[in-house]
């Protein structure tokens, strides 16, 4: 039913160290961000994988990377539903020795040379979003068994204290994990299945990050102007009629400012004036309300 949507974040952090001075303080932070982004987004694509590869005897429903509104933020890796119940899939990519911790919950990693790292807990986060869909699902009248587990994207990835009570898989796994789920006697009719799965589908909300200038405490100075061309990636393409061109290597691009634009919503803030229009893009006060109009 859905797709991963594509990742504003993992964007946002790359237009940001293309706009930043090599030797600004800030690289290796945002460079580090990107790696455990796209480790999570190569994780998730891994188990979506699985399902694009299995085929179940019963209807099934996909849904990646799903955000459904509710009164509560949550964020759903990997969701099954099924007319006799739903499942929810946490996936990690980590790598190293895996402990997981109950009291306090915790994830502790720890590398090859021997250092530690704490991360949050999937197994929290697994409950949460356990009991954010079932409120979701009370809401819609539905009442189905919800069952979920902890993804752990690739075999390499080591456990030395599993979780107390939560299952883990890796994705070869998965189809296994979910023929295996009780299938009781009662199950959504056909007609309430399907409506339910549109539900779903018209209630998630794309993720809209905070700009990395606000997330990183980044200065807008610190950021060039300038529309980039996507072929030799220089800044400095002009405005011609109804296209762009890149004075290094002639490439052209009639949608330049738009791509632009987005950079400068993931990167600098929210909002943008005319005047910061002008200079961001390079253009004068004309072809600024023009873009504004368009």
């Amino acid at each position: 039913m859905k797709d991963r949507d594509r990742s504003l974040t993992l964007e946002g952090l790359i237009s940001a160290q293309s706009r930043l001075a090599p030797n600004h303080p800030m690289i290796p932070v945002l460079s580090g961000k990107q790696v455990s982004v796209e480790a999570g987004i190569a994780g998730e694509e891994r188990v979506a994988e699985i399902f694009r590869k299995t085929s179940f005897s019963f209807a099934q429903y996909v849904y990646h990377d799903l955000r459904p509104s509710s009164d509560g933020k949550f964020q759903i890796d990997s969701f099954g539903l099924t007319p006799w119940f739903g499942n929810i899939l946490e996936v990690k990519n980590i790598a190293g020795v895996l402990e997981f911790k109950d009291n306090p919950p915790q994830l502790i990693r720890t590398r090859d040379d021997g250092h530690k790292d704490g991360f949050e807990s999937p197994v929290v986060q697994l409950e949460r979003n356990y009991e954010l869909l079932s409120d979701w699902l009370r809401k819609h009248n539905i009442r189905i068994p919800i069952y979920g587990s902890v993804v752990l994207a690739y075999p390499k990835q080591i456990v030395a204290v599993p979780p107390a009570k939560t299952r883990l898989l890796f994705p070869n796994l998965i189809p296994s994990f979910i023929r295996n789920i009780p299938q009781p006697d009662f199950k959504l009719d056909p007609e309430t299945f399907h409506w339910l799965s549109l539900e779903l589908l018209k209630s998630h909300q794309p993720f809209i990050p905070k700009p990395i200038s606000e997330s990183y405490k980044i200065s807008r100075g610190d950021f060039k102007n300038g529309v980039r061309c996507v072929v030799c990636y220089k800044f400095g393409m002009v405005k011609a009629p109804r296209t762009w061109i890149c004075p290094f290597c002639g490439a052209t691009d009639h949608l330049a400012h738009e791509r632009t634009l987005l950079e400068w919503f993931l990167v600098v803030k929210r909002t943008i004036t005319n005047r910061e229009c002008r200079e961001f893009l390079g253009v004068d006060i004309q072809v600024a309300k023009r873009i504004f109009k368009v």
